[in-house]
């Protein structure tokens, strides 16, 4: 029986089990937006190994102290391909320091681009950002009198996932918001790895329910999540 159950002595060794063998300089794709969906478990695994240089395709790089902002910190990061990084400040001090390098790309190009290299797409042509410095150094073309520009699909070396709810043979289920950037993802890494919350025997997840099919997915951790929130707004009482 096919068991993709990454295990240790507690959640935290089988994460560290799980990314034992990303290198130096390896591109990640990472899942989640904000603080919300993030395999907070797999990148703090990741952040006490010695691993330096590596390239995060993400939507945003967390905040200072959390998610893939635990990474920057600790000088692990040398490019970031992502949409929106606003929320961390030493992101921030980084690039405007010259020590980390940045590509801006808007977030549906980002995700489509996730997607297409999922799917065995080497590039497809968007309007978005045509006209802008976004198309600077690419190829343009004419669609019915609107110009597109050509955007590479992305694959990374590893995928870091995070779902709700997955079975032995790596069957995943995000909830909600969590399901973000996640499928995307999960497609787009020659290794895929994804932390989970709930496991359940083969046969368990109602196959209507399934977001992301085993057969992308190769390592499967459980784990607990603490799910920060990174900007809490609430009603006047």
């Amino acid at each position: 029986m096919i068991d993709k159950v990454v295990r240790g002595a507690s959640p935290r060794d089988a994460a560290a089990e799980a990314v034992r063998d990303i290198p130096s300089g390896a591109t990640l794709v990472v899942g989640g937006f904000g603080l919300c969906g993030i395999p907070e478990n797999l990148i703090g695994a990741l952040a006490e190994r010695d691993v330096t240089g590596l390239t995060c395709v993400s939507n945003n790089c967390g905040v200072d102290d959390w998610g893939l902002g635990i990474l920057l910190g600790r000088r692990k990061i040398r490019k970031m391909i992502s949409s929106y990084v606003g929320e961390n400040a030493e992101f921030e001090r980084q690039y405007l320091a010259g020590e980390l390098e940045l590509e801006f790309c808007p977030q549906g190009t980002l995700a489509e681009r996730m997607r297409a290299g999922g799917a065995g797409i080497a590039g497809f042509y968007t309007p978005t950002g045509a006209g802008t410095i976004v198309a600077e150094g690419k190829e343009t073309r004419d669609f019915e009198g609107r110009e597109h520009v050509l955007e590479r699909g992305i694959t990374g070396d590893f995928a870091l996932v995070a779902a709700w709810k997955a079975d032995r043979l790596g069957n995943l289920v995000y909830r909600k918001t969590a399901r973000n950037f996640n499928p995307m993802a999960a497609t787009a890494g020659r290794i895929t790895i994804a932390e989970v919350e709930e496991l359940v025997e083969p046969g368990g997840l109602d196959p209507d329910e399934i977001d992301t099919p085993g057969i992308f997915v190769k390592r499967v951790v459980v784990a607990p999540r603490v799910k920060r929130i990174e900007r809490r707004t609430v009603r006047k009482g």
